[in-house]
């Protein structure tokens, strides 16, 4: 279990830091337009950036304390960095690369082995080249294998798949999942949100050098002091679903959500029995007082409202569409009115199948 304790102030030029924060959750994104501040907090947290007052604390070691004249360097916090550009070390082969914080732990202090995180990332053809011959996938892989062998009690990920393109990003984002389920605590830094509610629904908003926001993400976006940034945000469903029937001949998959099935455009890879990971977003979901006969819209998960969240030009609409599975649908203001909705109504979540995506291919 993480517990990360932020209180510190940093004045870079005229750019004030002042950051406050207890994050408790194993994953939490960390959220913020360029320039907000949250690449520095990463800084502040690895010892990379010595605040000018405050104190941080990791599960209940002082990193740094003003008061005490306490700041730990970098190399004794044991905390991982993988940053956007990878840094590998170009002189050393893969399986060097891989090696270097693991080979300065004691026995005691290791938790993972070469092979498993080798395993884990896919990455046993790479360990006899250099870092030159890789391509920006595999140096990222490469990278979190050796965050993972320095087996830190905090990983911090700074914009990891930034510099990558599209196709890329849907190669490395199982893996981060993958790692997320190993149990390393993580911080992941991102200006993309859909990134982030893929591995978390625990989020932190920065803006201008201050947190405004820490918690589950439908909680932060209704906060006052984030509506204003959260109100562009583009808010979308990520659930993990079980396949039921693959029939590509015919264009489309069954797969179970909770208790209610759906029908999906052909899963990719994922064979009858597998789990696979499917997103919507909130704005192309539907809502309905009624199941609707005669549509092309096959989709039509019966629910109960748990929450309305009201932005500038709209709503955010949380349905409890069965156990532990949530609906979020994205409405505008005139919907709300014209339906009349409040918490506790029976209403159906339509979802056109096309609108599902698979963000892992």
């Amino acid at each position: 279990m993480l517990k990360l304790e932020i209180d510190i102030r940093l004045q870079r030029g005229s750019f004030p830091l002042n950051m406050s924060a207890h994050v408790q959750e194993p994953v939490s994104g960390v959220f913020g337009h360029s320039g907000s501040g949250k690449t520095t907090l990463l800084h502040c947290i690895a010892g990379l950036v010595k605040p000018d007052t405050g104190l941080m604390a990791l599960n209940g070691t002082l990193l740094f304390d003003s008061s005490q004249k306490v700041m730990i360097p970098p190399h004794r916090r044991h905390i991982g960095l993988v940053f956007q550009d990878a840094q590998l070390f170009p002189h050393l082969s893969v399986l060097d690369n891989l090696l270097y914080g693991y080979r300065r732990l004691s026995p005691n202090q290791r938790r993972f082995e070469l092979g498993p995180v080798v395993e884990l990332l896919e990455i046993g053809p790479l360990l006899e080249r250099r870092p030159s011959q890789l391509s920006g996938g595999e140096k990222q892989r490469v990278a979190l294998g050796r965050a993972l062998l320095y087996s830190p009690q905090l990983l911090l990920l700074d914009e990891p798949l930034a510099a990558l393109d599209e196709r890329l990003k849907k190669q490395i984002l199982p893996f981060l999942r993958r790692v997320r389920d190993v149990g390393i605590p993580m911080l992941y830094i991102s200006h993309s949100m859909d990134e982030i509610l893929y591995l978390t629904n625990t989020v932190t908003l920065v803006d201008h050098g201050r947190i405004i926001g820490h918690g589950p993400y439908l909680d932060v976006l209704g906060q006052a002091n984030s509506s204003e940034l959260a109100s562009g945000l583009d808010m979308r469903n990520v659930w993990e679903v079980t396949i039921l029937e693959n029939l590509r001949e015919h264009g489309y998959s069954v797969a179970a959500l909770g208790q209610e099935r759906l029908i999906l455009p052909p899963a990719p890879t994922t064979a009858v029995g597998g789990r696979t990971v499917i997103s919507v977003r909130a704005a192309q979901i539907a809502l309905s007082r009624q199941h609707i006969e005669g549509i092309t819209i096959q989709n039509q998960l019966p629910g109960k409202i748990l929450r309305i969240i009201h932005r500038r030009h709209g709503a955010l609409v949380e349905i409890d569409v069965g156990v532990g599975v949530a609906v979020v649908a994205e409405v505008n203001g005139k919907t709300v009115e014209d339906l009349d909705l409040c918490k506790g109504d029976k209403l159906y979540c339509l979802i056109k199948a096309q609108s599902v995506e698979y963000p892992e291919s």
